[in-house]
């Protein structure tokens, strides 16, 4: 524990970074409260998806059995991995079957924390391949030869100065602090990866047992990008991610993004059922799954079997106290070996998962329950790490189940001398006066205890000093025939929400949210609609747009007006048209699908992207559109919710990152 106990010291004496750990915490905490505002019925759903997520793990294996097969009948090739090793095993197997070519391999990454896990950078650049995140606080940590020290914000400790001055140094840029200037040199340099990576890696949120389907959620539009763009992708996702239904699936997704970043719902929502199909105009011809053990199994057949409820939202990092003050770096093994998950849920998963090295993780925690509180799935984290300071570790060949782990031998044999005085009554009252006269006898003038370094108090805190009554003698019990009955709250069902609202008030309902992301909104005729494309366009100098079948009908009106028109990706095209097959009211988004006529790439390459939207295909949440034939019959579709954006440079919101800077929605009445 002694290098666990330097970082720990080295973090707090560190003024840049913890300024960078307020901000960060005061931003997604304040955040997460005004997102769960806007939905009256969170604290139902909450239970809803805790026994959503328990049902799913208590059922494990015929719920992966369920995916696997619907998938595989997909078209996308599944494989298990039964640790690292075999993972690693894996990918490399699927890049070495690409071609004969002496030319190292160019991998584009989006964010994935199995990957992390897995050491697989580390291992794919041992074999002479290159690798690049492209996630903006991903690439800025792989930059620095750094790991991630967030879940969500992987640069979260690092201020605007440290990133000007890295992309200064590795871009070959002017030194700049101009957030939105760092921003697009990312974008522009990774533009490049995207379109000349041979595969595309992502991580998957939630997988779908009953359609097969991969979700993946992302803001900057760079999931997309690696999932669409490259000619194979490898999907990696932990074997418990996992809902049965879309109807489960929607409820996760008004709970996940509120969790981790504060919005009502991603910018980016994808849904992946296939591989590219026969007529589809864009897409990967390969799409593989790695389904990760890894330790799960055994962890599911353990007391910390509730750790695998996590959907990796990180609001029990923002929420802890010690998080705060030591930032995600600060977590390492005895050996010294960082931790890839860090905070509540990482000190009860990486003893879960990797043994007991980072059982002492356990001990940087106060028990104050904001981590619990702050679980969108309301996993009882306190009670998990009580498990694992108390030596309740997955069993193991070789693994060591004492308790205590990381403390000196003294503080073990106090606690468990305290145990044995407290589970005796009469016993810890003597014991508790006994204390009270002792405390004042060391400090009768304070209420402190001040205790030597050594004992751990002294380094940063004191003692408090013993009541001198107990509290048991200050109050008496209520009379033994009194009850005290608790309010119990009846858990309502969260299921599809009605529409009871007239199509006028989704519209403008739909209007708000939009714009309140950054979209912007036209109410337009048939007959107005390419005259209001047009102006649009032709105002910022553009000449040629990149426009899908399923808007053919004003494709005509387009071409008259001199500017040209074409279907096949091209990255010089800086406007995309599209219709969208369908609209979200409460959130503001819109829904594109993939197939034969609608390439994909229109609503993600072009830095403007111009959808239109039929009034009529506005629906009121979330679980209507999920449920549509056009998703179901889709081999990927996207939800869109404004333009693309990152907040991965001190918590600085800043728009247009991969995807488009710009997002027009064109509302049209039949």
């Amino acid at each position: 524990m002694s290098q666990f106990r330097e970082h720990i010291r080295a973090a707090i004496a560190n003024p840049v970074l913890q300024a960078a750990l307020d901000a960060n915490a005061e931003r997604r905490v304040a955040g997460r409260i005004r997102a769960f505002a806007s939905l009256p019925d969170h604290a139902a759903r909450r239970q809803r998806a805790r026994a959503v997520r328990a049902e799913v793990i208590a059922n494990l294996d015929e719920v992966l059995g369920q995916f696997i097969a619907k998938t595989e009948a997909n078209g996308i090739v599944v494989h298990r991995a039964r640790d690292a090793n075999e993972a690693i095993r894996i990918v490399q197997n699927i890049i070495g079957a690409i071609g004969q070519s002496p030319r190292p391999k160019l991998i584009a990454k989006s964010k994935s924390m199995v990957s992390e896990e897995i050491g697989l950078n580390e291992a794919l650049e041992a074999a002479g391949q290159r690798v690049v995140e492209t996630d903006l606080g991903e690439y800025i940590v792989q930059l620095r030869g750094e790991k991630p020290s967030h879940i969500i914000t992987p640069a979260v400790h690092l201020r605007r100065q440290e990133v000007a001055q890295l992309f200064h140094e590795k871009l070959n840029i002017p030194y700049t602090e101009d957030i939105p200037v760092l921003t697009e040199t990312a974008r522009q340099t990774l533009r490049e990866v995207f379109l000349s990576a041979n595969v595309g890696i992502s991580g998957v949120n939630f997988g779908v047992a009953e359609t097969g389907s991969l979700c993946i959620v992302t803001n900057e539009g760079n999931g997309r990008m690696v999932t669409t763009l490259p000619p194979i992708h490898i999907a990696l996702m932990g074997m418990e991610r996992l809902v049965r239904s879309t109807d489960d699936l929607a409820l996760m997704l008004s709970l996940l993004p509120r969790s981790a970043t504060g919005q009502k719902i991603s910018v980016y929502t994808q849904l992946i059922h296939a591989p590219r199909r026969v007529n589809d105009p864009d897409g990967p011809r390969e799409r593989h799954l790695i389904l990760l053990d890894n330790g799960r199994a055994r962890l599911r057949t353990s007391p910390l079997e509730e750790a695998l409820y996590c959907i990796r939202c990180g609001a029990c990092l923002n929420a802890c106290p010690v998080f705060r003050e030591i930032g995600g770096h600060a977590y390492v093994g005895a050996d010294g070996r960082a931790a890839t998950y860090p905070g509540p849920i990482g000190s009860v998963i990486s003893p879960g998962l990797f043994g007991p090295n980072f059982a002492h993780l356990a001990q940087a925690c106060s028990l104050c329950g904001a981590c619990k509180e702050a679980c969108p799935v309301d996993i009882d984290l306190p009670k998990l790490l009580l498990r694992v300071r108390s030596g309740q570790l997955p069993v193991n060949s070789g693994q060591s189940r004492a308790g205590g782990a990381g403390l000196p031998l003294w503080v073990k044999f106090g606690l468990t001398a305290y145990r044995r005085i407290a589970t005796r009554p009469r016993l810890f009252a003597v014991m508790q006066k006994m204390s009270a006269v002792l405390g004042g006898s060391m400090a009768p003038a304070d209420k402190w205890i001040h205790l030597p370094a050594i004992t751990g108090w002294g380094y940063s805190k004191d003692f408090p000093r013993p009541a001198g009554r107990p509290f048991r003698e200050r109050f008496q019990r209520r009379d033994a025939g009194q009850t005290i009955t608790a309010k119990k709250e009846t858990a309502k069902v969260v299921g599809k929400t009605e529409n009871t609202l007239p199509q006028k008030a989704l519209v403008e309902q739909f209007c708000e949210e939009l714009r309140a992301l950054g979209g912007q909104v036209y109410l337009a005729k048939k007959s107005d609609l390419a005259g209001q494309l047009v102006s649009i366009i032709k105002v910022r100098g553009i000449r040629q747009v990149q426009a899908d079948e399923p808007s053919a009908a004003i494709l005509a009106d387009l071409k008259e007006s001199g500017l040209l028109v074409q279907r096949e990706p091209n990255p010089e095209i800086r406007a995309g048209v599209t219709l969208a097959a369908a609209g979200i009211a409460e959130t503001g988004t819109i829904l594109v699908t993939g197939g034969e006529g609608r390439p994909l790439t229109a609503s993600l390459l072009p830095e403007i992207h111009l959808a239109i939207l039929h009034i009529r295909d506005i629906h009121p949440d979330l679980s209507k559109v999920l449920n549509l034939r056009e998703v179901a019959e889709a081999s990927s579709a996207a939800l869109i919710s404004g333009p693309s954006r990152t907040a991965d440079i001190e918590m600085t919101l800043t728009i247009g990152v991969h995807g488009p800077k710009e997002l027009h929605v064109f509302l049209v009445d039949d």
